[in-house]
């Protein structure tokens, strides 16, 4: 099985090519190409495959990814479906280029959240219009040491964002947090963060499906539209534990930029 490995600010994801539609990717595939020492390793999968070899299994939801040539199938580490995932779309976006998939610096890439469109930049960085963002009122998360409240967040998938007091290097992580289950029922993922100067955000994440990770595209956004008075336009540089991406929003939505890269490629027996 031919493979690829990149990251975003360090959210690292195992690129399987599948043109046709060929593979038969299972959770226990995907738990062991992620798993950091007996596989490949990383925070997700994104299986490369042309929408059309999808047929009618596309949900209502991402329908207009009909119109993108090249479809993301993302899965988290654990095996589980993700709706979206931003740093995801920009890596996929760059091994597109690379693989010579794509030509030029703007096209879309299907995902199950819809058509996502993209920008290559001139200095190289991916940028991503990720859509509308949406509010969805507020709640809370018990984390290992403390109980955290924040705002409910849907980039496509769902998010609590919750602003802290003091350093996000403070606060502890290392568990599962314990969410409202009548607002998640699918669980999400849940940011922590802190303004650090005007204009700048400092933030960590809970994966829903894979732990604590260095970065999280949707994650970022989240944290961002949270820390924007509602109805009101922003732009903020988002710092996390892998680099810095830059969050605009605006009437029209959420754009995410920065780093993408491809930094192997392979072939692994292990499936």
């Amino acid at each position: 099985m031919r493979f690829a490995k990149g990251h975003g600010t360090e959210n690292d994801f195992v690129i399987l090519p599948d043109p046709d539609g060929e593979l038969q990717v299972t959770e226990e595939t995907v738990r062991l190409l992620c798993d950091r020492r007996a596989g490949i390793g990383g925070d997700g999968i994104l299986r490369v495959v042309r929408t059309s070899a999808l047929g009618e299994t596309l949900a209502p939801a991402a329908r207009t990814a009909e119109r993108a040539e090249w479809f993301m199938d993302y899965r988290n580490s654990d095996g589980s479906i993700a709706e979206m995932c931003g740093n995801g779309v920009r890596v996929f976006a760059r091994y597109l280029l690379h693989a010579g998939y794509v030509r030029g610096d703007r096209f879309e890439v299907g995902t199950r959240d819809g058509a996502k469109g993209v920008v290559i930049e001139p200095d190289g960085d991916v940028t991503i219009d990720m859509g509308r963002v949406e509010r969805q009122g507020t709640s809370s998360a018990k984390l290992a040491r403390q109980v955290v409240h924040g705002a409910q967040i849907s980039v496509g998938n769902p998010h609590l964002a919750c602003e802290v007091e003091g350093p996000v290097a403070d606060v502890d992580l290392s568990e599962l947090p314990e969410l409202d289950a009548e607002a998640f029922p699918q669980g999400a993922n849940v940011e922590v963060y802190t303004e650090t100067s005007p204009g700048v955000l400092e933030m960590r994440v809970y994966e829903r499906g894979s732990g604590e990770t260095r970065s999280c595209g949707t994650g970022i956004v989240a944290a961002a539209a949270a820390a924007t008075p509602e109805g009101e336009g922003a732009t903020w540089r988002v710092r996390v534990l892998g680099g810095e991406c830059t969050v605009y929003l605006d009437a029209s939505g959420a754009r995410l930029s920065g780093p993408a890269v491809i930094v192997a490629e392979g072939e692994t027996v292990l499936v």
